[in-house]
């Protein structure tokens, strides 16, 4: 957001007056542009987007990949479809981590210690290898133990400058993690490239209830904003030992798991992926867990999943 759109008279938790909240939050009682906001009057077209815009020419597919809660592997599977896709040698593929207070997205591919570059067509992302670029607020701490505590409006403001002033270059596919829920990232995103065009967004939940609650919430916001639902993952599955390749039930689906939420809410159920320790191991160690354990029936899981985005998605 414009600096100058948040009034240098207003309450310390000013909104701004671009913001659907403008003249109506609790901040804004009792400050002298309360009316003046409220009317809409100040809201005036965000110069960014036209510049966002310009910058996406060169994107062919934008991918969200959406959690209604934290912890369900949302982070992890956009770098194994990052992975995946760029695998083939003639595949541009990017990553931008909109998770702007817990970016994971530099620890799981091997990159944290890399550090953004800026040249005269902006900034450059950082590569995992020579068709597969990151873009993440995680570069830009001194320290990954470092807190980002920013309000809504800074939160924004790095997110336009991700779209807009980040050298992606041609890329046939962007993948946006964004952080579980439906908050300001996710409107923020949504609103930037809303010209440009988002292709579609993958759903991620785990089998248990309390996963699904939240998943549902999140088909709620992509259908009001108009977002295109590829379809839905649901991850942890099952547990697959290592050793025996045998798999049991650590997370028991009480009410039909993601399958039955899909078949309930219309939308496609793009397949499980079975819990292997050594998913977990491999981010860690910032390695790719389908070319470490191709015999893992997660992989195959992966894979299956991953095929059948890329049919949905070119299909589009």
């Amino acid at each position: 957001m414009d600096p100058k759109s948040i009034p240098s008279n207003a309450p310390e938790h000013c909104p701004g007056t671009e913001s659907e909240a403008a003249g109506k939050s609790d901040a804004c009682s009792g400050c002298a542009n309360q009316d003046v906001c409220a009317s809409g009057a100040t809201k005036l077209p965000d110069p960014s987007i036209p510049l966002i815009t310009s910058r996406m020419t060169t994107v062919k597919r934008k991918i969200l990949v959406l959690s209604g809660k934290g912890g369900v592997g949302k982070s992890t599977f956009t770098a194994q479809l990052a992975w995946a896709f760029a695998a083939d040698e003639d595949v541009q593929t990017g990553i931008m981590d909109v998770d702007i207070c817990g970016p994971s997205i530099p620890t799981i591919l091997g990159i944290a210690s890399e550090q953004v570059h800026a040249s005269s067509s902006g900034w450059s992302p950082v590569y995992v290898q020579d068709n597969l670029g990151v873009m993440s607020v995680g570069f830009m701490l001194p320290s990954s133990r470092d807190a980002v505590m920013w309000r809504g409006p800074k939160k924004n403001g790095l997110i336009s400058q991700f779209l807009k002033d980040v050298d992606w270059g041609d890329l046939d596919y962007l993948l946006v993690d964004t952080p579980p829920g439906t908050s300001d990232e996710h409107l923020t995103v949504v609103q930037y490239l809303k010209e440009a065009g988002i292709d579609g967004a993958v759903l991620i939940t785990t089998p248990q209830e309390v996963a699904l609650q939240d998943v549902r919430r999140e088909i709620d916001f992509c259908r009001k904003v108009g977002i295109n639902i590829i379809g839905l993952v649901e991850n942890m599955s099952g547990f697959v030992c290592p050793n025996c390749k045998t798999e049991s039930q650590i997370f028991k689906p009480s009410t039909g798991g993601g399958k039955r939420l899909a078949k309930e809410t219309n939308i496609e159920f793009l397949g499980a992926v079975p819990l292997d320790p050594r998913i977990g191991k491999s981010a860690d160690y910032g390695v790719s867990f389908l070319d470490e354990y191709p015999d893992s029936p997660a992989t195959q899981a992966y894979l299956d999943i991953i095929e059948r985005i890329k049919e949905i998605v070119d299909k589009s």
